[in-house]
């Protein structure tokens, strides 16, 4: 495969059709193999066909408006070229450096330490006093235990918080929002928070907020409003009403109606869907998006629910919060291919769920093959630019989620060669809370159990292999985030994966043994990182569940 290219207005002049540049085969998925060349365009924009070669030494010219023979009368033709008219800095992807230089930890602040007792909601229950947290139940966390534990998150590496919402809001969770302009009283107040902000950015910790604006909560204001007065409620075209009045039927799930005669997120009457297309929506929405970091500085907003938001409303948004920090970073919540919401003027970034869903099928479930599992990843980082890709959030679970030692069926030593091949990925990691101590739970609300801050209760090697994993993915982040990946060996047979991902200053290899039995391999550089292997001179003895990264 080679590529034909130059400037669309200098063809018949440089007749730049009679040079090619050599493309590379760079990832493979089952179904295609992806080409890639590096090339400069100096005049800002650029015109651009393929020569692809088959196996039988034949040549065709691929061009905008389909296949051609590699023959002058059609090299020649300026229309058939694919074109890029003109490079505008504006339309550019921007990728934020500091978010590529993050580990996040993700804090679900119900749920992580109550350091005031005084603003705790009525009937709260004692710190971690039942195995399994029910649906309605409250602890106290807030926000002056994530200060007061802030050495703690330092001392473990991370240097960016993502919090589960911390707004005005009914239930413990946060996400059936009362007031997004208010913190929610049993969480602090804005000063506890302005506090908890300037302290985190002397350590060099950035804030991600989380915020649902796809729906809001049945105990707003606005939505009372709805109920008490019905087609006369001045918030009617807030909402998506079908008839008046509103009114649903309850089953026996709390978070379950039916017979519903509006829209809401899933079936949940708790959640009336916002109607997004109204102006008076838009206006409040901006407001709150530019609120939170004119007063607080946060850093990035991490948008709930977001595919369910019209594009318009996302446009507006980001363009908003760019106005006031150009290295802003927004990330959705999409659980599937995203492309429309991250061409630069949306999102920066989703969460990596299909990239988290093949990890977890084939290391944690092995419903799929070796084979399969790499040509998943490789369809992944086709989908989007390298500067989108270098922005996925990749975490393995999350406050929706089983947590992963529960997934990994309580083995420890797969827990930690899931999270290492994890780190070793393009994209931002993130760590839920509580892994690192080697927390376990099922599906909500089994996986927001209290934070376990007793020394004697935690997994302290886990801690400890955390640590140095952190610190691993941050003292080499530029190899991982923009080093070439190149699949080296791929052994089903034998559960063996080696990867690596190279610069042109250095390389870092990445060899596991995702198998039953024990591998050898010979290895040739600095042992950087090791787990259940056995080193002798250039020779591995890499056990079940382990791996070593080595450098070059």
């Amino acid at each position: 495969m080679s590529l034909i290219h130059g400037d669309p207005y200098t063809l018949e002049e440089d007749r730049w059709h009679k040079q090619t540049t050599n493309m590379r085969k760079t990832l493979s998925t089952d179904l295609y193999d992806f080409w890639e060349v590096d090339v400069t365009a100096p005049y800002r924009r650029l015109s651009y066909g393929f020569v692809v070669t088959g196996y039988d030494g034949s040549a065709v010219f691929f061009t905008e408006h389909g296949v051609f023979p590699l023959e002058e009368q059609f090299l020649t033709m300026a229309n058939n070229y694919f074109r890029m008219p003109f490079f505008h800095e504006i339309d550019r992807f921007k990728a934020p450096q500091w978010v590529k230089e993050t580990v996040w930890y993700q804090i679900f602040p119900e749920r992580f330490a109550n350091g005031d007792t005084s603003n705790d909601p009525e009937d709260v229950l004692a710190w971690g006093s039942k195995d399994s947290p029910g649906r309605q139940d409250f602890y106290g966390g807030d926000l002056q235990g994530v200060l007061d534990n802030l050495d703690y998150l330092s001392d473990l590496g991370v240097n960016g918080l993502y919090f589960c919402p911390i707004f005005k809001a009914h239930s413990n969770h946060k996400y059936d929002t009362i007031d997004y302009l208010e913190i929610d009283p049993a969480f602090g107040d804005k000063e506890l928070f302005r506090e908890l902000v300037t302290e985190c950015h002397k350590r060099g910790i950035r804030i991600m907020l989380d915020a649902v604006f796809n729906h809001i909560g049945d105990t707003s204001p606005q939505w009372l409003d709805v109920v008490e007065n019905g087609a006369a409620s001045r918030f009617k075209d807030w909402f998506h009403i079908h008839s008046f009045p509103v009114h649903y039927t309850k089953t026996a799930d709390f978070e379950v109606a039916k017979d519903m005669n509006f829209d809401t997120f899933a079936f949940t009457p708790h959640m009336p869907k916002l109607n997004t297309a109204n102006k008076e929506v838009q206006e409040y929405i901006l407001t709150i998006a530019k609120y939170w970091i004119n007063e607080f500085d946060i850093d990035a907003w991490r948008l709930d629910v977001a595919n369910e938001v019209d594009h318009h409303l996302w446009k507006k948004f980001a363009e908003a919060c760019h106005e006031l920090k150009d290295d802003f970073y927004i990330l959705g919540e999409v659980w599937h291919s995203s492309q429309s919401w991250l061409q630069g003027d949306e999102f920066t970034a989703v969460m990596n769920y299909s990239f988290t869903e093949s990890i977890i099928n084939y290391f944690l479930e092995h419903t799929i093959s070796l084979e399969k599992f790499v040509s998943n990843l490789n369809e992944q980082l086709t989908l989007y630019r390298k500067q989108t890709n270098q922005m996925m959030l990749n975490t393995i679970d999350t406050h929706d989620t089983p947590r992963l030692l529960t997934l990994a069926d309580g083995n420890k030593d797969l827990m930690k060669q899931v999270l290492a091949f994890l780190y070793l990925q393009q994209g931002v990691p993130c760590l839920y809370y509580g892994d690192e101590i080697g927390m376990d739970g099922g599906m909500d609300p089994d996986c927001r159990k209290c934070m376990v801050w007793e020394p004697e209760k935690q997994d302290r090697n886990m801690f400890t292999f955390m640590k140095q994993l952190i610190a691993f993915r941050l003292e080499n982040q530029f190899t991982l985030s923009e080093g070439t990946l190149a699949w080296l060996k791929i052994d089903p047979d034998n559960g063996i994966l080696i990867f690596e991902r190279s610069t042109p200053e250095e390389c870092l290899i990445g060899i596991f043994n995702t198998g039953d039995q024990p591998i050898q391999e010979d290895l040739s550089g600095e042992v950087s990182f090791v787990h259940l292997a056995n080193i002798q001179k250039n020779q591995l003895t890499i056990k079940p569940n382990g791996f070593v990264i080595a450098k070059k």
